[in-house]
């Protein structure tokens, strides 16, 4: 079988390492001219002030979606102005569709960008041609922001201060921003006049035409800064310390109760806040005090039929925010049907939360990170609040690395857990190699050493990463030991060694048939294979193989999947209350994803399983609709179902339901009412968050959350929890 995948794989290297498709950056980058002006303007989303007829608009802009490299279908105008205070800028999208053609779901924050309608701008301030910026905004002035990193690592949550307005017409749609000179980042040089990279990109999602100020090839995004363009003649004030205070006041009423049996009332009144620093452009401080997290998304419950824990992502603001200098490591799969080997030495949700999600409070903490185009470094330290059972905690993670050749590093993190019991401490070594536009390599080696038990573990990964506009491949080797213990990261499995190639073929030929709405056909093959470390016995086989995908025109897609498997059980496995014996098993998945255009005002996603599972059989299904008929209302709903048949030592042959509705209610972008309702049938759970969100200015919020979880402890009793809070937070920039 390995030998087979490495056949495929070299094979593919040489079918298709010459892709005419791709191509380097331009030796002669395309230029934007900004304009000063000595006065403010009014931001409306007009663009109606004669300053703006002072600057030229932007050069054509070049299609990367669908037809790489061609003259897009509609124009898009950009044109950019600054004076002292703010850099402006004015975009205008052309249609002759008008205000028909814009699609729009909903006012979320940070949108998905599959939904909307959007312009995203990028900005390399250094010119270093590895670091980005970015700036976007849907047809009705929602904001999407986020840090980005040699278009690898993504900071997706980080909120920058600034304002933009827009307005729909008949003709197209306008969109207005002034960006404060501060929450930009830019060198302090002799020159007064500099140039930064700069990149500008448009999504007309009726269409999903992608075009671009400065082309680059569509396998990329346009945070890859060695293909973006220059923004020329700007003239912006010398950088200085600037301060962000952000405090808040909240009140909250808990109540919690066990086996129906009232435990906790209370009545709180706390008062906190952060502080953000910008000690120079590239280093930032952050401090904060008596940590509170009230507004954060609430978990959603998941029915788990794997044997790994599922991994939930981090929402809380503070630990968001550069979070890709610390994050580092290898997640091995592509698929949630396959191992899913993850290694990952630094999580931060293992600060401030129990395994159940409960919020541990946090007393004070820091941050520090220092960013440049040769070196990165950073180091965060908090400390957790004794509470009941869980002891005062000291958590720090520290994290080097060097930049070298273009587009290169090697870095180092460490992470300390210090408890009254004793310590945890994990060292780790990382790597990242670019070859070309193409190749890269990547790698790191990890150490964990618990001083109360006096265990020592090991984990490694090296990866090789191919990806091209026709092709994507990998090769993934990893091991774990027994006693890794990442106790501030997440692992998936420990004492295996795993093997995960994989290859993706985008077809998008002559011979594509229906070419007026398919758009690509995607099949692929990823196998994985896990070996005990001890023994070198095989616990793990998986080939998950995809003959069909398909992309359509509309970003519509369908997918039909096989997965054989071979599972060695080393112990029992009791999913969902399903018991199944320790012991060798072979079965085989399949599976349909099918999606209909997520932009429109109604749109469905499923994914169905079903085939044989252990013993048995298993047919699991996952549906949700949305319902958006304005971007002002959104309603979804999600049913959830695992049909065991006749499946573990007692031949179980059971039904397990999640439910789930979710609203999104909003007058504007700053005002929103959001709310979830989800029932469990595996232990009849129901929960329910329901938050009111007012932004009265920028990044200043006023917050009413109630929210409602009911869950199992490790004791098997029921806890009930319900809260009540109410938040006001108040952000002075100066």
């Amino acid at each position: 079988m390995i030998r087979l995948t490495i056949l495929l794989l070299f094979s593919s290297i040489c079918c298709f390492a010459q892709d005419t498709d791709m191509f380097k950056p331009d030796s002669v980058r395309k230029s934007l001219e900004a304009v000063q002006i000595h006065g403010a303007l009014h931001i409306d989303g007009v663009l109606n002030e004669p300053e703006w007829q002072l600057t030229k608009p932007s050069s054509r802009f070049i299609q990367v979606e669908p037809l790489q490299g061609t003259s897009p279908n509609f124009q898009t105008d950009v044109r950019v102005l600054y004076n002292k205070q703010f850099l402006y800028v004015g975009i205008f999208s052309k249609d002759s569709l008008g205000r028909n053609a814009i699609r729009a779901t909903d006012f979320k924050r940070d949108f998905n960008v599959l939904q909307h309608d959007m312009v995203m701008l990028s900005f390399d301030g250094f010119n270093d041609q590895r670091n980005a910026m970015a700036l976007a905004t849907n047809a009705y002035g929602v904001q999407r922001d986020l840090l980005s990193f040699d278009d690898i690592y993504y900071d997706l949550d980080w909120d920058g201060l600034w304002k933009v307005r827009t307005t729909r017409t008949d003709s197209g749609w306008i969109a207005e921003m002034a960006i404060p000179w501060q929450t930009l980042r830019y060198p302090k040089i002799a020159d007064s006049v500099q140039n930064w990279g700069f990149n500008i990109y448009r999504n007309r999602r009726l269409t999903n035409e992608v075009t671009a100020f400065s082309p680059y090839p569509r396998s990329f995004t346009s945070m890859r800064m060695d293909y973006a363009g220059l923004l020329k003649n700007l003239r912006p004030p010398p950088p200085k310390t600037n301060i962000r205070i952000q405090p808040y006041v909240i009140t909250s009423y808990d109540k919690q109760k066990v086996d129906g049996i009232k435990t906790v009332s209370d009545t709180k009144l706390k008062v906190g806040g952060e502080i953000k620093w910008a000690l120079s452009p590239n280093s930032v401080l952050d401090l904060t005090a008596n940590t509170d997290f009230a507004q954060a998304d609430a978990d959603r419950q998941v029915n788990n039929t794997t044997l790994f824990s599922v991994f939930f992502p981090e929402r809380r603001q503070f630990f968001l925010e550069n979070a890709s200098l610390f994050g580092i490591g290898v997640s091995q799969s592509v698929d949630e049907s396959g191992g899913l080997m993850r290694i990952q030495p630094f999580f931060s949700r293992r600060i401030g939360l129990d395994d159940n999600g409960n919020q541990i409070p946090l007393e004070y903490g820091g941050r520090y990170v220092y960013r440049s185009s040769k070196r990165n470094y950073g180091a965060m330290l908090m400390r957790q609040k004794e509470v009941d059972a869980s002891p005062g905690t000291n958590f720090l993670v520290a994290r080097y690395s060097e930049n070298f050749g273009k587009q290169n590093r090697i870095g180092t993190l460490v992470t300390v857990k210090n408890q009254p019991q004793g310590s945890n401490v994990v060292g780790s070594v990382d790597g990242f190699f670019r070859f070309g536009e193409s190749h890269s390599v990547s790698t790191m080696v990890s150490v964990s050493n618990t001083s109360n038990t006096g265990k020592q573990g090991m984990s490694a990964y090296a990866q090789y990463y191919f990806i091209s506009n026709k092709l994507k491949m990998w090769w993934t080797q990893s091991i774990v030991t027994k006693d890794y213990d990442p106790q501030m990261g997440f692992v998936s499995r420990t004492n295996v060694i795993g093997t995960a190639p994989g290859i993706f073929w985008w077809y998008r030929g002559k011979h594509l048939p229906f070419k007026k709405w398919l758009r690509a056909y995607e099949p692929s093959v990823f196998p994985e294979f896990y070996h005990q470390v001890g023994t070198g016995k095989l616990v793990e086989r998986t080939w998950t193989v995809y003959p069909v995908w398909l992309n359509l025109q509309s970003g519509a897609y369908f997918g039909y999947s096989a997965t054989p498997t071979y599972q060695f059980l080393t112990e029992n496995f009791e999913p969902l209350g399903v018991k199944i014996a320790a012991g060798a098993y072979h079965f085989t998945r399949q599976k349909i994803y099918a999606s209909t255009d997520p932009s429109r005002k109604l749109n469905l996603q499923t994914i169905y399983w079903w085939g044989s599972y252990f013993n048995g059989r298993l047919r699991s299904g996952d549906w949700t609709l949305q319902y958006a008929p304005s971007p002002h209302f959104s309603l979804s709903g999600r049913f959830n179902r695992n049909n065991f048949i006749r499946v573990g030592e007692l031949n179980t042959t059971t039904k397990i339901d999640l439910y789930a509705v979710e609203g999104r209610f909003a007058i504007n972008p700053r005002i929103q009412l959001i709310g979830f309702y989800q029932v469990n049938a595996e232990n009849d759970s129901k929960n329910y968050n329901v938050r009111f969100s007012w932004e009265y200015q920028p990044l200043s919020y006023l917050y009413v959350v109630l929210n409602h979880r009911e869950f199992q402890d490790l004791s098997s009793k029921t806890q009930t929890q319900d809260h009540a809070i109410m938040k006001i937070s108040f952000l002075n920039q100066f």
